[in-house]
């Protein structure tokens, strides 16, 4: 767009002078529309809340062309003051996509019924397990791969039995239990938080996989700055170590997701551990000294000094010998220059 179609635009606008916005004239027909629903309903235009928006197009049943004319221009507004669009949120295009919607059902209901079919303990089985178990819950409400990469652990909470979950863009999940699969998205978090809270009291994982072995409720402390800012779901290589600084990648999660769904996730079998009393317990042996030790070590070291103090005067008639040498043979080769 040229500066002066820019210019031209910019005179078309119209004044939301309740709100302070500039609104394109092309909008502000579903823009207005949108906002008198917001002040009849007690909820805010912007930023709206994806759920607001939501129920906004419940609530005026339209055709989809019109929906989504409505969604562009509720996300333009929004956008063009700084604000991320809440109609490109997984609760807005499943209200819109119906057979998205159904498809997307189906797999939440196998999603959180392999979760629920995850090891919670044993080492290093019930650390994957844990952590799988809730990135499949998550996966489940249909959040995006890489949404589900930058949650923190700040993001989720429990509000009684029901696990809320918080996306970078502020769209919210609330996931209850599911007496169809028999899932518990709150049990599932607390497992997980457990894990984390433990790392944070007991860096390492030593004292983590006898943990897993036979596992004690942990009294978590809340979260300080530097732990809430700290990726949700880590990724665990083959020792068990969790970076807690770095996140899993998208590609990683959706790796793992579609191989639950298609019944090929990885088995991890849970390995013995050691009782902790026979591991990093070793004992230096003793060593019984005789009396005369101390005076053998004094005097081999003087005859050890004695002796290498001739060994000067022969560094001395070596060092002669090959000057002499070195003169010799230049001499011979000034003697003979062709």
């Amino acid at each position: 767009m040229t500066s002066t179609s820019r210019e031209a635009s910019r005179h078309n606008d119209v004044h939301d002078a309740d709100l302070g916005l500039r609104i394109p004239s092309r909008y502000r027909h579903d823009w207005v529309l949108f906002a008198d629903w917001c002040a009849a309903a007690d909820h805010r235009p912007i930023p709206a809340a994806p759920e607001t928006l939501a129920l906004f197009l419940h609530e005026h049943p339209a055709a989809v062309a019109t929906q989504r004319r409505r969604l562009s221009a509720i996300n333009a507004v929004h956008t063009r003051h700084g604000y991320p669009a809440p109609g490109q949120t997984e609760t807005v295009r499943r209200h819109l996509d119906t057979a998205r919607d159904q498809r997307l059902d189906r797999h939440a209901r196998l999603l959180l019924r392999r979760a629920t079919e995850l090891p919670t303990e044993g080492w290093p089985s019930g650390l994957f397990g844990r952590r799988d178990a809730l990135l499949l819950v998550l996966a489940a409400t249909g959040m995006s791969f890489t949404d589900i990469t930058r949650l923190r652990r700040r993001d989720l909470r429990l509000d009684s039995d029901i696990l809320v979950a918080t996306t970078w863009a502020g769209e919210r999940f609330r996931l209850p239990p599911d007496p169809e699969t028999g899932s518990d998205p709150g049990a599932i978090y607390r497992r997980w938080a457990n894990i984390q809270a433990f790392l944070d009291q007991n860096p390492g994982t030593h004292l983590l996989r006898h943990h897993l072995a036979d596992p004690v409720e942990i009294v978590a402390d809340p979260f300080d700055t530097e732990q809430a800012r700290q990726p949700l779901l880590c990724p665990i290589d083959r020792w068990g170590h969790l970076p807690h600084g770095q996140s899993m990648t998208p590609q990683s999660v959706s790796m793992l997701v579609r191989a639950h769904l298609s019944g090929r996730a990885p088995v991890r079998k849970a390995l013995p551990v050691p009782p902790q009393d026979d591991v990093d317990a070793w004992v230096e042996p003793e060593i019984d000294l005789d009396s005369d030790y101390y005076e053998r070590g004094i005097a081999a070291r003087r005859r050890d000094h004695e002796s290498l103090d001739d060994l000067t005067d022969l560094f001395d008639d070596i060092e002669a010998h090959a000057d002499a040498l070195l003169q010799d043979l230049m001499g011979v080769l000034e003697s003979n220059p062709g």
